[in-house]
């Protein structure tokens, strides 16, 4: 068993929870406490504190502590490179699909206008 994850495998991992998805399109408008980050969600404090931990442990989440206020921000960097990557995969299925469309194209050209 592999005893190493990417930091793009631990980001992936963090944003495959609805939770924890909300918390960052939140973060992507602006830095918030955990108290404000908290608010519109069905659970306790201390379950928000344990999602913000995994956020954090990934990379996708900075907080800093000023007095009894934690505050969060996005951190862009890893959110970057899983946005990279996702668009490299885009692109590859859309060349195939390009490719399939001029095949498509070509086959039903020689259907209505055998050679």
């Amino acid at each position: 068993m592999l005893q190493y994850q990417s930091p793009l495998d631990t980001a992936f991992q963090a944003l495959s929870d609805p939770t924890r998805r909300a918390m960052v399109e939140r973060l992507s408008r602006g830095p918030a406490t955990v108290s404000e980050l908290a608010a519109p969600l069905p659970m306790s404090m201390s379950a928000v504190v344990q999602h913000l931990k995994i956020l954090e442990a990934s990379g996708l989440v900075a907080s800093e502590k000023t007095g009894r206020v934690r505050t969060c921000r996005v951190d862009a960097r890893i959110l970057g490179a899983a946005e990279r990557w996702i668009n490299e995969r885009r692109q590859s299925v859309e060349r195939s699909l390009d490719r399939l469309g001029v095949f498509l194209d070509e086959t039903r050209d020689e259907e209505e206008f055998p050679k």
